[in-house]
């Protein structure tokens, strides 16, 4: 795994659907494979959202996790 030095962030709190999505597929467009993202949203459906473009879009999904109503996702391009 990297380290959080070589992860892409992108703080998606407070957006609903589908703005978490949106925003983490603008980021991974400019990133290379490899290279990790790590998206915060607090919309309860994009547990579904990120699930389902981890399957779609061929990108893994390697983490996801939920803190106090923030939920956290680290997603490696491919």
């Amino acid at each position: 795994m990297a380290d959080a030095a070589q992860i892409t962030e992108v703080d998606a709190r407070g957006l609903d659907c589908p703005m978490p999505l949106l925003k983490a597929k603008r980021a991974l467009n400019a990133m290379s494979a490899g290279q990790q993202l790590r998206v915060l949203a607090t919309d309860s459906g994009s547990q579904r959202d990120f699930r389902v473009f981890a399957e779609q879009s061929g990108n893994r999904l390697l983490d996801v996790a939920e803190n106090a109503g923030v939920y956290s996702y680290l997603i490696e391009k491919r």
